[in-house]
């Protein structure tokens, strides 16, 4: 099976930036496969996605970001990641005690749907321990409270550390994650949560809904920041209720969206679709 590089980078908008990056990639033997590009007129950023077929390139793998950055990332002034198809990210998951999420993640990951290694599930509860074992994924508990949240922490960044995970999926996880965490995985920590914020926040967000009457619920999907709940969001999606629907209905519906759109955000960031620039994501297709 071949192997495709991919490469995501912005830049200061400018002429013939397309024209040098897919020059690069023809003059040395690369067969384009996909490329997608978009260009934010306010803060003058130019924004690409582009994948390759390695399969004839004559620069050698492990040489093309230091080509790439010499010949073109320096001149342009480019913030660029490139990425290798025969390299599968590592990822933990996060879980409480709600388990519609981690359900969700495992048949897609099970049914080998996305390009990726889940060696690891982190909790604060021990009540999902048994999904751990049916799919034989190791899972470790770390009961979290205000005094040993530090050592907690530093304990669970060990054992990330130890299993190399890449990055992170909070699948309704109940704690807030502190920044110095955060700072070990900067844009690789995944949340979701309801829509409904900054209204109807608590722990019954639902029932709170459903007391204003709403027409909209929906869920979001985003990077996890130090400002809580407001890092750049990767998906969104909603449905329509009506005064015919129940408490119960609104939560059945409410967790059937988070499910959904938290797999299509994992799976835009395993396959190297987004692009994060200050608190904003471009999101390719």
């Amino acid at each position: 099976m071949s192997t495709n590089a991919v490469l995501l980078m912005h830049c200061p908008d400018q002429p013939g930036i397309i024209a040098v990056v897919t020059d690069f990639i023809n003059v040395n033997g690369g067969n384009i496969l996909y490329l997608d590009q978009h260009v934010d007129r306010e803060e003058h950023v130019f924004f690409m996605r582009v994948e390759w077929d390695l399969t004839h390139f004559s620069i050698p793998k492990e040489k093309i970001e230091d080509y790439f950055n010499t010949l073109y990332g320096q001149k342009y002034n480019m913030s660029f990641n490139l990425y290798f198809s025969d390299t599968m990210p590592r990822m933990a998951i996060f879980v409480s005690k709600m388990s519609h999420c981690l359900y969700d993640m495992l048949a897609r990951y099970t049914a080998g749907e996305w390009n990726v290694e889940i060696p690891l599930i982190v909790s604060n509860h021990p009540d999902l321990a048994t999904v751990a074992e049916r799919f034989n994924i190791d899972y470790h508990i770390f009961p979290i409270n205000k005094e040993n949240k530090v050592e907690q922490e530093a304990a669970e960044l060990t054992l990330l550390e130890k299993y190399n995970i890449d990055f992170i999926v909070l699948a309704r996880y109940m704690q807030v994650v502190s920044a110095d965490f955060i700072g070990h995985y900067p844009n690789r920590i995944i949340n979701i949560h309801h829509s409904f914020l900054p209204a109807f926040v608590g722990a019954k967000p639902y029932h709170a809904a459903f007391e204003r009457g709403v027409k909209l619920i929906g869920a979001t999907s985003h990077y996890v920041t130090t400002d809580l709940d407001a890092g750049p969001i990767i998906e969104q999606d909603i449905t329509r209720i009506s005064h015919k629907d129940t408490v119960s209905n609104l939560v059945h519906k409410g967790q059937d969206l988070e499910k959904i759109v938290l797999s299509r955000a994992v799976e835009k960031h395993i396959e190297r679709k987004i692009l994060v620039y200050k608190n904003k994501t471009v999101v390719f297709n």
